[in-house]
């Protein structure tokens, strides 16, 4: 590989890592927050290119050195990226994974009337710190994705990112009340339902999970983003 070609590469890197942080697709390796990170790394791959190119056609002719061969794997991870957008992690990450709720620094104010929209992680912490103080007598509707314990017993969750999909991590709220009788893993449901102060222990890592009792479930889409905006909050 000489130079002219691992400018090609790193050009070919940036632009991939542009086209990911102009559309969705980056959401799919790192949190939303990162998005500017991710076009600053396009960039400086894409000046870097042109810089090793105009480097290369201003060098004095001479003996070429190429590097090994073997340095042509580097091109796999581009070609990963651009040929393999990996689906979000699901039902099997959850269902493998203990729950990572942990107890929030405060509880903001919630709208005094209508239903309440929450995320996965907002009511779990709710209904587990703050024994449901905010969400008694409300009707509250949350979103996620279906897994299933080695029992069949159903949990509405969302996964949350620290950082990247490496660190990615459920909350999990286990569903009781009218809940549809045939679930899918994976399948995305809006829930609409009511505090219960039941709860259970996750068997992966006996950590808490609340219950929501059902009073209505619908599919929805998957969200663009499908991991969980409230994770840090």
């Amino acid at each position: 590989m000489n130079r002219v070609a691992q400018s090609a590469l790193l050009f070919l890197l940036g632009a991939t890592l542009l086209h990911a942080g102009t559309t969705d697709l980056y959401l799919r390796y790192v949190k939303a927050g990162l998005r500017p990170l991710v076009l600053l790394a396009g960039v400086v791959l894409i000046a870097t290119a042109a810089a090793t190119l105009w480097y290369e056609r201003r060098r004095t002719p001479g003996h070429e050195h190429h590097e090994p061969r073997i340095s042509w794997l580097l091109a796999l991870p581009v070609l990963a990226l651009i040929l393999v957008a990996p689906p979000a992690l699901g039902s099997y990450s959850a269902s493998h994974t203990g729950t990572a709720l942990t107890k929030p620094f405060g509880f903001p104010d919630l709208p005094a009337d209508g239903p309440l929209r929450l995320g996965v992680a907002d009511y779990a912490g709710r209904a587990v710190y703050d024994d449901g103080r905010s969400l008694r007598d409300r009707e509250l509707k949350i979103t996620g994705f279906v897994t299933l314990d080695r029992a069949g017993a159903p949990y509405l969750v969302r996964m949350g990112l620290n950082c990247c999909a490496a660190d990615a991590q459920p909350v999990k709220i286990a569903l009781t009340g009218d809940v549809p009788p045939v679930l899918s893993p994976d399948t995305w449901l809006e829930i609409t339902g009511r505090y219960t102060p039941r709860r259970t222990k996750d068997p992966v890592n006996d950590g808490p999970i609340p219950y929501l009792e059902v009073t209505r479930a619908k599919p929805v889409p998957t969200p663009h983003d499908p991991y969980d905006e409230t994770w840090n909050t």
